[in-house]
């Protein structure tokens, strides 16, 4: 199973920036690696459901955001690193929350559309 572990969370004030990195190792059961994967990131509110924040697929190309992050958040990838990573700025209170890195077949907005998940980092921007 690929195995993500994010990293870079923290504790930011409104305005500010943090970039996120998911590292990758292992393969899927399916025998998928990393740079044979779509890559999303996902984050989690406390009493909020698990929702979609950016995609990109194996190819680095195209990418894809959820509306109340684009312009703000630019999701990357390094398949020789086997790092995702999301860049985000402009950060705000709403965007507190904990983030998951997340491996799939094909780039995708839904939690079904991966099947191999992070344990999440933790990003609180205060106001």
């Amino acid at each position: 199973q690929v195995q993500l572990v994010e990293s870079g969370g923290g504790l930011v004030q409104a305005g500010g920036s943090l970039r996120l990195s998911c590292a990758a190792s292992g393969r899927t059961t399916s025998a998928r690696t990393f740079s044979t994967s779509a890559m999303g990131w996902f984050r989690q509110a406390p009493g909020k459901e698990r929702e979609f924040v950016a995609a990109i697929s194996r190819y680095g190309s195209p990418t894809s955001y959820a509306g109340s992050v684009k312009g703000r958040f630019t999701i990357s990838r390094d398949n020789a690193l086997n790092t995702v990573y999301l860049q985000m700025t402009s950060l705000k209170p709403e965007d507190t929350a904990a983030y998951y890195c997340a491996a799939g077949p094909g780039i995708g907005s839904q939690l079904r559309d991966y099947d191999s998940w992070g344990q999440g980092t933790q990003v609180t921007v205060s106001s």
